[in-house]
C-alpha cells in the first residue's frame, strides 16, 4: 500500500486533481461526482448547498438544526468486547483528543461540523494532526484516492481496487496527502454510485425544496403586489394609449404593493375590474407546503412532530402516546445509527484498547430521558429473572451471562435445589425419583 501510494504521489502534476492518471499501469482517479464514466470532484455541489439551501430555506435548516442539536448531545467512551459481546463502557486518557479536538473546542462541536458536512456534502473529514489536535476538513476541498493494479473498463470497478488515500487541497495552499489512518472519514449514507463516497440526504429531495423556494416567493408576491387576489382592469375602446398609460400609471401608483393594500378603488371612464385570482385560502396554500415539508422531514429521518411542521401539530399527533413514538423513532431510528456510524470512523485515528471499541454514550442526553427510565424497567425485569434462576439453583455468573445474551442455553445447575425441594431437616436434594408422600 506504501508504494503504491508514493507512485500516486509521484503522478499528480494538477492541484486539482479533476483528471484520473495512470503510473505504470495502475489507474488513479478522484472520487466525487461521476462525468465520462470517471470519478470527478465537485467544489461548486457544497458550496450551492451552503448558500441557496441551508442558509436560504427555512424547513431544511429547521431539520439539519434539529438532526445538529441531538446528535452533539453523545459523548464518547471505549466499551469492552467480550467474546464478541460489548461490555462495560470506560474511558482512558486517549479520548482527549475526542475531548477537545481544537483549542475551545468541545466534543458537541466536532459532532456539530460532523453531521453539518454530512447531512450537506454527505461527506465530512476528520484528520488528526501531529500535535494531537484534530482538523476539520472541508468536504468539497477532500479527494478520495484509490487505486487499482489493473485498468478496469470503468473506475472502482476492478476487484483489487481499493482505497489509497485522501488528498486535501484548498483554493490557496498545496495539496496535503493523507493515508487512510490518518483520516476519519464519516459518510452515513453510502452512495451507490461509489464505494467510497456518501450521499446526503438532501440529493433525492431536491424537487421538494425546490417546491418550497417557490411557494416561498409566491407568498411572497402575493402580499407584494398588494395582499389581494389579482385583478383585471378593462377599458373603454374609445380609450387612447396615451390615456391607458396615463390610467395604468396612476393606478399602479395608487394600489400596487403591500402599502395600499385594502385601500378603495376608484373607477369611472368605463373601465371595469374583474377578480381573476384567487386567494391563499382558496389556493389551500397551508396544506400544500405542509405536504412538501413532509416529505422533507421524512428523507431527514426527523417526524414532522418534532422538528414543529405544521403537519405534525394537528390532530392527533400531538397525543402523549403518539409523541413518544415519534420521539423514539428518531432516537432508535436515526441518531442511534448516526453515532454508531460516527464512533467507527472516528476510531480510525484515536487510540483504541485491545478487546474494545469505541462508542457513543447516551446516558446524560436529555432527549433520551424517557428511554433511560424504559432501560431501568428492563433491567427491573431481568434482575427478577436473575434472582429467580439463582434461587431455582443455577450458578450466578451463568445467569447473568444468559439473560445478558437472552440464550438460556448458557445456565449451569449447582446441583443444590431450593428448599421446596429438600426433605424437612435433612439439608439434601430430594431424589428425582421420590414420590410427594414419601416427602411428607
Amino acid at each position: 500500500m506504501t508504494s503504491l501510494w508514493q507512485r500516486a504521489r509521484r503522478s499528480v502534476v494538477s492541484s486539482r486533481l479533476d483528471e484520473s492518471w495512470q503510473v505504470g499501469g495502475n489507474l488513479y482517479y478522484g472520487s466525487a461526482r461521476v462525468s465520462d464514466g470517471r470519478e470527478r470532484p465537485g467544489p461548486y455541489d457544497f458550496e450551492a448547498a451552503v448558500q441557496r439551501i441551508y442558509k436560504a430555506n427555512g424547513p431544511v435548516f429547521a431539520l439539519m438544526m434539529v438532526r445538529q442539536m441531538v446528535f452533539s448531545e453523545a459523548r464518547f467512551q471505549f466499551r469492552q468486547l467480550r467474546n464478541g459481546r460489548p461490555g462495560d463502557l470506560f474511558g482512558t486518557a486517549a479520548l482527549a483528543p475526542l475531548e477537545r479536538p481544537w483549542p475551545g473546542g468541545s466534543t458537541g462541536d466536532l459532532l456539530s461540523r460532523m453531521i453539518q458536512d454530512a447531512d450537506l456534502n454527505g461527506n465530512a473529514f476528520v484528520t488528526r494532526l501531529d500535535d494531537g489536535r484534530l482538523r476539520r476538513l472541508r468536504p468539497d476541498w477532500v479527494t478520495i484516492v484509490t487505486g487499482s493494479l489493473e485498468e478496469p473498463s470503468a473506475p472502482g470497478d476492478a476487484l483489487d481496487s481499493e482505497l489509497v488515500g485522501y488528498v486535501y487541497t484548498p483554493p490557496t495552499a498545496d495539496a496535503q496527502w493523507l493515508l487512510p489512518e490518518q483520516v476519519a472519514h464519516f459518510a452515513p449514507i453510502p452512495d451507490p454510485e461509489f464505494s467510497f463516497r456518501g450521499m446526503s440526504w438532501l440529493t433525492p429531495v431536491m424537487r421538494e425544496i425546490s417546491a418550497d423556494l417557490a411557494t416561498t416567493r409566491h407568498k411572497l408576491k402575493f402580499f407584494e403586489n398588494g395582499a389581494t387576489p389579482q385583478l383585471v382592469v378593462s377599458l373603454d375602446a374609445s380609450v387612447t394609449a396615451e390615456n391607458f398609460a396615463k390610467f395604468k400609471a396612476a393606478m399602479d401608483a395608487s394600489h400596487q404593493g403591500v402599502d395600499n393594500a385594502y385601500k378603495t378603488l376608484y373607477l369611472g371612464g368605463g373601465a371595469d375590474v374583474t377578480v381573476a385570482g384567487k386567494d391563499l385560502h382558496q389556493l389551500d396554500f397551508k396544506a400544500t407546503q405542509g405536504a412538501g415539508e413532509t416529505r422533507l422531514a421524512a428523507a431527514a429521518g426527523v417526524p414532522s412532530v418534532i422538528v414543529g411542521f405544521s403537519e405534525g401539530l394537528a390532530g392527533s399527533s400531538l397525543n402523549a402516546g403518539n409523541y413518544a413514538s415519534s420521539r423514539r423513532r428518531f432516537a432508535d431510528g436515526t441518531m442511534r445509527p448516526l453515532w454508531r456510524n460516527a464512533a467507527g470512523s472516528l476510531a480510525e485515528i484515536i487510540d483504541v484498547p485491545d478487546r474494545s471499541e469505541l462508542w457513543y454514550d447516551d446516558r446524560d442526553i436529555a432527549f433520551l430521558r424517557e428511554d433511560r427510565r424504559d432501560a431501568a424497567e428492563i433491567q427491573g425485569i431481568q434482575s427478577r429473572t436473575i434472582r429467580a434462576l439463582v434461587d431455582a439453583g443455577y450458578e450466578p455468573e451463568t445467569v447473568v451471562a444468559a439473560v445478558q445474551a437472552e440464550d438460556y442455553s448458557l445456565l449451569q445447575h449447582s446441583g443444590l435445589y431450593s428448599v421446596q425441594l429438600q426433605r424437612p431437616s435433612s439439608g439434601q436434594p430430594a431424589s428425582p425419583n421420590d414420590s410427594m408422600t414419601e416427602v411428607f
